[in-house]
């Protein structure tokens, strides 16, 4: 117990002294050891990696799993040192949606048997989510959380023994100033004229103890020197391992980034596959223009499946001429004017070559501004460019506002 109680006197006087060597050297009342330059750099170069990897990190986090209830949890899974549940991916439960709407719908419909399909690759896309969210979190998240978990709390800890070193340095050095002053003062030649013969027992004596004091300082400052020169050569090795964190960190992010790759692959392939799918099936979509042109001559633009522009995906196949004899015998073209209301802007998705005077060749990517007339076939739209005008086909384009 007296051992215990001693050296809580001793860490105590120790605390205070470094606490007034700290307080002196922000008020610029104490002199303070500066660290080389080279471990200068080492520190604020640790300091930018520690900052910008939790930053990553972080975000990262955001980016995998973007609902914080989740992250939350799977924060205390960690700690617990227990195995994080599989949870559904949103594409899943979507798929999953989509199949059970068409069991009530009934699969053999149309709508029924698209929900089914479309519900099967959703399913695949939020398998192949789950794979890239467990492939990341092992190949980068990881090694990121193990780096300022773990080696960067190390760093942290011998740092701060440094400044404790360097405090107790300094307080050394300033101890060892004060008992020289005192020496110097204590040996100074006194007056004998307005000095007592007894005192110069006395000065002699206090002499005696500031050098004696002296020596004690100075043995105490060679101790702390050791000290910190050694905890300084421990920390300068600690942070030059930083350059091996940035080479294994740099090898993360590139298999993080071949992660993405592959899963934005896979999205695409089953992507196309659906399309293809859609297309043996050979559905037919409404489009909602041609449906509502009629009763109000402003309508919502066509299905996304409609105008979907993936890459690699071909036009569609030009549409039947009309065979409406209203539109055949008596529409033509250059009379028809355009609506009071009703007209829109819109783009086109691919280039198309007329076949006939009545018809407006387009280029892909152009506005042009469309409206329909009544006895027009619900596949085609009257479209104008300048002083261009002819029928135009709805599949080839994207209806704007």
């Amino acid at each position: 117990m007296d051992f215990n109680v001693k050296k809580l006197a001793s860490d105590a006087g120790v605390f205070f002294t470094r606490a007034v060597q700290y307080t002196e050297e922000k008020l610029g009342q104490a002199e303070k050891t500066e660290l080389d330059a080279h471990l200068e750099n080492l520190i604020a170069r640790g300091d930018c990696t520690k900052n910008w990897t939790e930053k990553i990190f972080r975000q990262t986090e955001v980016l995998l799993q973007p609902n914080p209830s989740a992250r939350i949890e799977e924060f205390f899974y960690e700690k617990l040192d227990r195995k994080i549940p599989s949870r559904t991916t949103n594409a899943e439960l979507l798929g999953q949606y989509m199949q059970d709407a068409a069991k009530e719908f009934g699969p053999g419909t149309p709508y029924g048997c698209t929900l089914i399909t479309v519900g099967e690759f959703q399913r695949r896309l939020g398998g192949a989510e789950r794979e890239f969210l467990q492939m990341s979190a092992i190949n980068f998240l990881t090694p990121l959380r193990n780096f300022l978990e773990g080696d960067w709390k190390t760093i942290s800890k011998e740092r701060r023994l440094l400044e404790n070193r360097r405090l107790d340095l300094d307080v050394c050095k300033a101890r060892l100033k004060k008992a020289k002053l005192a020496e110097a003062k204590a040996a100074a030649a006194p007056d004998f004229q307005e000095t007592r013969p007894r005192n110069y027992v006395l000065s002699a004596s206090a002499s005696a103890l500031w050098s004696e004091e002296v020596d004690k300082a100075e043995h105490e400052l060679r101790v702390a020197q050791t000290e910190f020169d050694r905890q300084a050569e421990v920390t300068r090795l600690l942070l030059e391992g930083i350059s091996s964190t940035h080479v294994n960190h740099l090898r993360c992010l590139h298999e993080f980034v071949e992660a993405q790759a592959a899963y934005y692959a896979q999205c695409h392939k089953h992507m196309q596959d659906l399309q293809k799918e859609l297309s043996r099936c050979g559905l037919q979509f409404p489009n909602a223009f041609a449906v509502n042109a009629s009763t109000s001559g402003v309508s919502a633009g066509p299905s996304p499946l409609s105008t979907a522009t993936l890459p690699e995906v071909s036009p569609p196949s030009r549409p039947p001429n009309p065979s409406n004899a209203l539109e055949s015998s008596t529409l033509k073209i250059e009379e028809v004017k355009p609506p009071a209301t009703g007209t829109r802007k819109a783009k086109v998705l691919y280039d198309y070559d007329a076949a006939d005077t009545s018809e407006l060749s387009l280029l892909a990517d152009e506005l042009i501004t469309v409206y329909t007339v009544p006895g027009m076939d619900p596949d085609w739209l009257v479209g104008e460019r300048g002083n261009q005008k002819g029928k135009v086909p709805v599949t080839y384009l994207e209806l704007l506002s």
